[in-house]
């Protein structure tokens, strides 16, 4: 059922969603001047209800940083907090120690602290959020927008599209229900970032599941639901049961409204932020084409429902027509849950907008198989081959890679200049969204069907799913590969590549 908005509120909304999610650009110059972000707390209005929340601020008050092409990522972060942080650029490829992950070298930044990050940005669609505990579900999070000189050159709108799945429980609440735990074990299960070398590794138990993570017991069901996907396999989705789900900090009872120009040409820049939960990307009545993933370009894809892993970001360009009202909704998978965000003409009346729908699938990647880069590898055989698979359950809570948790791992060694493939083989009935620091990988197969996929940072393997990716090592140092489900992570699904001669 549709209720129309008042024209004063509308008025009000669609000024500030303006604003608020249209990059600011700068010009750029000769020598970068540095920016300034700030990591603080916030007040959030979620439907009638406040919530204290983190937040990072530019230098222009609204979240986030948009560079102009050409500039250095010359950044002066401020932790304002009364709690430490450390905030990871993703999908950036910095020098090890600028990445923002909490090795025992870089430690997060104490209350009050500060430091300045120096580095030649990727352009694209990316974004920043805390590596510290579990501060990301608080929303610690933010987008990072470096436009490219021929995205300019489009003259499109440039508008920014940012989800979040949001509770009232504290993040290490849900964790501890999750694992059956209490929060004073959570809290150092959430935190636990040195790398100790395993003195024995975790076998795999006889049925199929990973051996149980010490300190872990059977939790209470939180929010799992089940759903059967194509042929007939039931599979888990969603560990909790959020009270809503947010774009750009707003839910659709009071969503952003962009005003676009009739006839406006779009790149809508999508990035799930949310820390467990997966969409599916709804256009409505518009047909856009996905030109970029995870930032990096790709030959168009046309369509009108797209796929979005945790972590992802896709660039769609959109034509629109002379006048009119354009939802753009993501709604969760496995549940009738969505957020969104409205296109709109000047004159155009507002409906509002049911925030449920009827129950949406599982996410596959029926988007991936189609994908190709501008920009693939060069062609070459790999110097290393590796395959990691994925183990752990709902009951007890322990998600593990290869048998092994986190800090208790084995890292992989790699030598600068080598062609890495690794293959991913999802052996648990969940979704596992995997994520590699400091490096840009090619999907070079889907399901065992062998394709010149997308360059990216985070791929999606879906349950009994495999997937296999090549990168080229060029970019010494200790990096992170892990689960993006915060809370998979929180719970040992996180490992290392480790170069040789770095300590």
């Amino acid at each position: 059922m549709l209720t129309q908005i008042s024209r004063r509120r509308l008025l009000t909304t669609g000024i500030a969603a303006a604003a608020a999610v249209t990059p600011r650009l700068r010009s750029a110059s000769a020598a970068t001047a540095a920016q300034h972000l700030t990591a603080a707390t916030r007040s959030l209005d979620v439907n009638g209800k406040p919530a204290r929340v983190f937040g990072l601020t530019g230098p222009d008050g609204k979240s986030g940083l948009t560079l102009a092409p050409g500039d250095r990522f010359l950044v002066d972060l401020a932790n304002t907090t009364d709690v430490p942080t450390i905030i990871h650029w993703h999908g950036q490829t910095p020098p090890w120690t600028e990445d923002g992950f909490p090795w025992p070298q870089t430690p997060p930044l104490r209350a009050g602290a500060g430091r300045r990050y120096d580095f030649q940005p990727i352009p694209g669609t990316y974004w920043m959020h805390s590596h510290h505990g579990l501060q990301e579900q608080s929303l610690m999070t933010a987008p990072l927008i470096v436009p490219s000189a021929s995205e300019l050159r489009e003259d499109r709108q440039d508008i920014v599209m940012m989800l979040h799945d949001f509770s009232f429980r504290a993040p290490i609440e849900l964790l501890a229900g999750l694992t059956g735990t209490s929060p004073e074990a959570a809290e150092r299960m959430a935190t636990a970032t040195e790398n100790v070398p395993s003195p024995q590794s975790q076998t795999v138990a006889a049925n199929g599941g990973s051996a149980a993570q010490p300190g872990i017991s059977v939790p209470a069901e939180i929010g799992t639901s089940k759903m059967s996907i194509p042929g007939g396999m039931a599979v888990d989705l969603n560990d909790i049961d959020y009270d809503a789900f947010l774009a750009n900090d707003r839910t659709l009872a009071d969503p952003e409204v962009v005003r676009v120009s009739p006839g406006a040409r779009v790149r809508l820049r999508i990035i799930n932020a949310a820390s467990s939960s997966q969409f599916w990307i709804d256009l409505g009545m518009l047909t856009g084409q996905v030109v970029a993933a995870d930032g990096h370009p790709v030959h168009p894809v046309a369509g009108g429902r797209f796929p979005l892993a945790i972590a992802q970001r896709l660039d769609i360009l959109l034509d629109l027509p002379d006048r009119g009202t354009f939802p753009i909704l993501a709604q969760v998978e496995g549940k009738r849950a969505r957020a969104g965000v409205i296109l709109a003409t000047a004159d155009a009346p507002i409906a509002r907008i049911e925030d449920a729908a009827a129950t949406a699938p599982a996410l596959d990647n029926s988007l991936e198989a189609r994908l190709s880069a501008v920009d693939p590898l060069p062609a070459r055989q790999p110097d290393l081959v590796h395959r990691i698979a994925f183990t752990g359950n709902m009951r007890p809570y322990s998600w593990a890679l290869n048998g092994q948790y986190w800090p208790q791992i084995e890292p992989l060694m790699l030598r600068k200049g080598q062609r890495v493939e690794i293959e991913l083989v999802n052996q648990t009935m969940m979704p596992h969204p995997m994520h590699l620091h400091g490096h840009a990988f090619q999907v070079i197969a889907v399901d065992g069907r062998p394709i010149t996929g997308a360059v990216r940072d985070t791929v999606l393997v879906p349950p009994r799913g495999n997937l296999r990716f090549a990168f080229d090592a060029d970019n010494p140092g200790r990096w992170a590969f892990h689960c993006h489900n915060l809370y998979h992570m929180a719970t040992g699904m996180l490992t290392e590549f480790r170069y040789d001669g770095i300590t």
